[in-house]
This record gives structure tokens, sequence and C-alpha cells, in this order.
């Protein structure tokens, strides 16, 4: 399989998206080690799909775009926007993205639902660019769903949360389908400078799901064992 992939980088790290696989990305200190990681994100994210890959399954990656941040690329802080997601969607094209980003919604209130104690962790405390980094289940599951006010408002979109992420999402979505012309090339500028598309922001849904609900997912298992869900298919 043929991986197309855009590349941010710094002198801190790497963070490498696929662009034909809208949620799967690898980082790492160099290139090289964070392309050595996605033979196992390109199966987890086609197991998440519920397509079927083989063991003997070759991925092959093609860097088709690269783009020097100054972001804090190793704590996953990112403002790419893909060449690719500049183009008008078509109303399937929507359809299926709309999907997959309620789907990853519904996933991540699944994962966080099964856990019985969501106010314990045993992870570290550690800061990150934006703060105190969610140690504990309800934290990751509030911090995931607050940026969801961050993404509306790149749109000129004044939304408040609400506390349900898949109803959060829902919500999000229809703000997005009342705008002019949603599904046009438009490209937004976020009161950060942040340049957004609709095909963006619908890529960065998932991917901040995936990211926060691995994360999620690790401490519950390591706290309650097998009994915790694995919507996302993580190894």
């Amino acid at each position: 399989m043929k991986i197309e992939a855009v590349c941010e980088y710094n002198d801190s790290g790497y963070l490498i998206y696929a662009a034909n696989l809208p949620r799967a990305y690898v980082r790492g200190e160099t290139e090289n080690q964070a392309l050595a990681k996605f033979s196992g994100e390109a199966r987890s994210y086609l197991r998440w799909l519920g397509e079927k890959c083989s063991a003997s399954e070759v991925f092959e990656v093609s860097i088709v775009q690269r783009k020097h941040s100054g972001l804090h690329i190793e704590q996953a802080d990112s403002d790419v926007l893909f060449d690719t997601e500049r183009a008008p969607l078509t109303e399937e094209e929507y359809q299926q993205l709309k999907m997959l980003a309620l789907r990853s919604a519904k996933d991540f209130k699944r994962l966080y639902e099964a856990i019985e104690n969501p106010d314990i962790s045993d992870r570290p405390h550690r800061t990150a660019f934006y703060g105190a980094v969610p140690r504990t289940p309800r934290q990751m599951y509030e911090h995931t769903n607050k940026t969801t006010a961050y993404y509306a408002a790149a749109f000129g979109i004044a939304l408040e949360n609400m506390p349900d992420i898949y109803a959060n999402r829902m919500q999000l979505l229809s703000e997005l389908e009342a705008l002019e012309d949603f599904l046009s090339d438009r490209v937004y500028l976020a009161p950060d400078g942040e340049s957004w598309t609709l095909r963006k922001v619908l890529r960065r849904l998932i991917w901040h799901d995936r990211i926060h609900a691995k994360a999620l997912w690790r401490t519950a298992s390591s706290l309650w064992g097998s009994t915790i869900p694995n919507p996302f298919h993580f190894v």
C-alpha cells in the first residue's frame, strides 16, 4: 500500500501524517525514527476502518509535502495545512469524512465510559505547550472535547462546548454545515493566524482524538487490564 505523507518538522522532531489515511500519524526525534513506525500505525488505522490488512502487507511511504515548523513538534503541536486540503469537497466526500469524525467521537466516548474510576491515574505529572498534560481519564476526555470550540473559532463560529463529546461533535458539524458554500475551497484564518479549511478540521478532529485516545487507553489498560475495550485498535 502506498502512503502519501506530509512531514512537519524542526530541530525538536518530526510529525509525519498519512494524507490518504486521515487520522494516521507518526512522530520521532528523526525522520527515519518516525517513518519506522508507519507500518504499525497504518495497520491500526485500517483495523479501525474495518479493512483487512495482511501480515505481509508492505507500506511504501512517499513524502509529498514538507513544512518546517516553529511549533512544539515534539509535543504534537501542529498547524500544517495539507496541499490536498485546499480542494473543495463533494457532498459524498464530506459525508464519508463526517462519518469518520462522528465514529471517532463515539469510540472515544465508549472507551471513556468503560473506565471504572476516571479520576485516578498512574501517569506522571508533565507540562506541554498548552499547560499541564491531562493525567486522569476525565482530564483527557475533557481536554479532547474542549478543543471543539477552538476549532469552531477558526471558522468564525462562537461555540459553547457541550459536555458529551459526541453531541459536541454533532453540534460543531451542524454549525460548519450552516456556513455559506461550506463545501468550497475557502481558506479561513483563525484568530491565532492558523489557516483552516473544512478538510483540515475534519482531519484534525480525528487526529486529536487519536492522540488522546491512545493515552487514555494505555492509562486505563494499565489500571484495569483487559476489561478496557480497544475501539481504536491500538497496539
